[in-house]
């Protein structure tokens, strides 16, 4: 019988730890977590991590697991993701991927090759500087002699995706492929994909209400203590939100008032990105939360279509 995956998705603050643990008790599931922030160590309250009793009640894997010192890619994460997923399926379990970064699901849904090209890090790093010194467009019209459909694609603004389009071009003399089109969907499982979502004014009072509460259980502190401990800005695990705000109110660029109106909007920012990429999956079922309705309830609906789906795949396999 084909092995099923269940992936649970949504926006910042919609709800999926607490979901994810109902339904994690009731399908005896381990959590993989996709969440580019909480996989880092000592971020705990901004990435607004589980609790320890959380983490407690659910066996958790890819959270706190990598140092903040480092860059973390797609395509290690895919790998240390597989290797739990199959971990879990070895102990008799149901994996349960949970979180919001859309780029490390499509790892695990889609049959993704990160390994095209070696990282041509001295390459990188002297147009990083050519876009630093003489700006985004120096490095796009690079990339529009090289590749114009690429270029077409990409905004000159992901200075990422111009750099590895260029990357591409010079080392392999193929074009850039287009990232959608090439991708297919994985045969190592069949997938469940559940979508949560709320109302979106609701949405964004929980979302402003998650931040006083960071802010409220050390937020700032835990940034200073990030700092302290030679944690650099630039480190890409100081970028996330909530970090990199602080950063510039620490550094006396703002005050702590106008700090706390950037997270909230830039979360809200956030949270409406991510909606649009999730969006996108045709086979995702939704389901809307609300303030109004009770969660054993909701997990209990969420729960009969998992077991729907796992009862037709059972008959097909007969």
């Amino acid at each position: 019988m084909q092995r099923q995956l269940i992936v649970l998705v949504g926006p910042t603050a919609v709800g999926k730890t607490e979901y994810s643990i109902r339904l994690a008790k009731a399908l005896d599931a381990e959590i993989i977590s996709a969440d580019s922030m909480q996989i880092y160590r000592f971020l705990d309250i901004g990435s607004a991590k589980p609790s320890k009793e959380e983490l407690a009640e659910i066996p958790h894997h890819l959270i706190g697991e990598i140092d903040p010192t480092r860059s973390f890619s797609a395509a290690e994460y895919q790998k240390l993701a597989r290797e739990y997923i199959e971990l879990v399926f070895s102990k008799g379990k149901q994996p349960l991927i949970v979180g919001g970064t859309g780029l490390y699901v499509n790892s695990l849904l889609y049959d993704m090759n990160f390994s095209v090209l070696p990282r041509q890090t001295g390459f990188r790093e002297k147009l990083e500087q050519e876009a630093e010194t003489f700006g985004a467009l120096s490095v796009h019209k690079k990339l529009e002699q090289l590749d114009p459909e690429a270029a077409k694609r990409i905004h000159p603004n992901n200075i990422k995706k111009v750099i590895r389009a260029i990357e591409v071009c010079e080392n392999s003399g193929e074009t850039f492929p287009d990232f959608e089109q090439s991708m297919k969907p994985t045969t190592e499982y069949e997938v469940i994909l559940l979508g949560l979502d709320r109302d979106r004014q609701e949405l964004y009072e929980r979302i402003e209400q998650r931040v006083d509460a960071l802010m409220e259980m050390g937020l700032e502190a835990e940034v200073s203590g990030l700092l302290s401990k030679g944690l650099q800005p630039s480190a890409i695990s100081m970028k996330g939100i909530g970090y990199k705000e602080l950063i510039g109110y620490l550094n006396g660029e703002y005050d702590r008032e106008e700090a706390i109106r950037l997270i909230k909007r830039n979360t809200r920012r956030y949270a409406k990105r991510q909606l649009t990429w999730f969006k996108r999956y045709s086979e995702m079922r939704w389901f809307l939360l609300s303030e109004d309705s009770k969660p054993e309830e909701q997990a209990a609906l969420m729960l009969s279509y998992i077991k729907e789906r796992l009862a037709e795949a059972a008959s097909q396999e007969r």
